[in-house]
């Protein structure tokens, strides 16, 4: 069987990547992947031979790794954070049958709702909810009965792809949606850039990050009703103190 390693890269550095992500990258001939991913790892494994498309052309990314891993390669896909986290493990899995003679393995990764509450402090220590605010393939209609669900029921909720050219409003809208059961001064927090040059957080309030600058390089978490600030850092008590 020819072989497809699906590997989540971690948050970007190389350090940031696990020990069974390194070696799928050791194993490979060929590695795919978006071209900003590629370029974060080509400095580590010169030697191997990459295959990139830009983004939104995802489809066409992985029906280039299959092929390739069809033709007798040993290929890894590689993504972001956690390959099976908004990644690229789904779709390849489900291509996978135009390809019979390849197995697939996924790698897993470190996703930026864990490496994000990391250098936040430790704001998901309880119950917690991670929604999309792209409606490139989800309807936002969808998309805001989540949010509000998610609300209503106190999680903590985390948010990845808060903002773009297109959609700079969709962080303030987001905020209002939860705003109908939270407070203004539940406690939130950005973490921008994680693990690669410019990693910022900031710790700040509801009402202030309805207003708040953000990129599609950030990843927001929006505190629970129990969600303080201890020592400048996010925290989500479990409760320990309280038995």
């Amino acid at each position: 069987m020819s072989k497809l390693y699906v590997v989540g890269l971690g948050p970007g550095k190389f350090e940031g990547m696990t020990g069974s992500a390194k070696n799928a990258l050791e194993a490979a001939d060929v590695i795919v992947g978006y071209t900003v991913y590629i370029d974060l790892i080509r400095p580590y494994y010169p030697e191997k031979t990459y295959l990139s498309t830009p983004m939104r052309k995802e489809v066409d990314r992985v029906r280039l790794a299959l092929q390739t891993a069809a033709e007798g390669k040993t290929v890894a896909m590689v993504c972001s954070g956690d390959a099976g986290v908004y990644g690229m493990s789904g779709l390849c899995e489900e291509l996978l049958k135009e390809y019979p003679g390849v197995e697939i393995e996924t790698i897993p990764g470190v996703s930026a709702v864990l490496s994000g509450a990391a250098i936040l402090g430790a704001p998901l220590m309880h119950d917690f909810a991670v929604i999309s605010l792209s409606d490139l393939l989800t309807p936002w209609e969808k998309i805001e009965k989540r949010l509000l669900a998610a609300a209503e029921a106190d999680f903590v909720i985390c948010l990845y792809n808060p903002a773009s050219h297109k959609r700079r409003d969709y962080l303030s809208k987001a905020c209002d949606l939860v705003l109908h059961f939270a407070s203004p001064k539940t406690v939130c927090g950005i973490a921008k850039n994680i693990g690669r040059e410019g990693e910022e957080t900031r710790v700040l309030t509801l009402g202030e990050l309805r207003d708040a600058e953000v990129d599609m390089f950030s990843t927001v978490f929006i505190g629970n009703s129990e969600t303080r600030v201890i020592n400048g850092k996010m925290v989500t008590p479990r409760g320990y103190l309280y038995e």
